[in-house]
């Protein structure tokens, strides 16, 4: 059933625990692991002209490390693992991924928010992807970094 599982991550120590239970799913079913992190074009296109370029490498390496963590934890997992980086709005990208590779899974986490703070991140990439897409998608709450 699951032979292709999206893990989208910014390389934090919360998406590596949504990683976690996609690699023990991934081992189980001999699936191959999609990693992906997105460099979120919003940020830099908000930066000043001379700081642009600068912004969007940083972020461009940052990402690229992301999906770096992904595969070296696949390997280990011996777990077969692709790994992508883009640019573009997260959730538009994690959803144009979705829908144009054949993936039968996504794994992702979220912050386990209640209260004020949940009414703050209403639009959180992860939420935004649930509420967008046919994939099956498993939602980590992840514990405090």
């Amino acid at each position: 059933m699951y032979q292709d599982i999206l893990v989208p991550t910014d390389g934090s120590d919360g998406t590596m625990q949504a990683l976690d239970h996609a690699l023990d799913i991934a081992a189980e079913r001999g699936a191959t692991i999609h990693g992906l992190s997105v460099v979120d074009k919003r940020l830099y296109l908000a930066a000043g002209e001379e700081q642009k370029p600068e912004l969007k490498e940083t972020m461009t390496e940052n990402a690229e490390a992301a999906v770096e963590r992904v595969a070296e934890a696949a390997e280990d997992a011996g777990v077969e693992c692709t790994t992508t980086v883009q640019d573009g709005i997260p959730y538009r990208a994690i959803l144009d991924y979705a829908a144009e590779t054949p993936v039968d899974l996504i794994v992702m986490g979220t912050h386990g928010r209640s209260g004020r703070d949940k009414l703050a991140n209403l639009g959180s990439v992860t939420e935004r992807v649930v509420e967008n897409t046919e994939t099956p998608i498993l939602v980590i709450r992840m514990e405090s970094e």
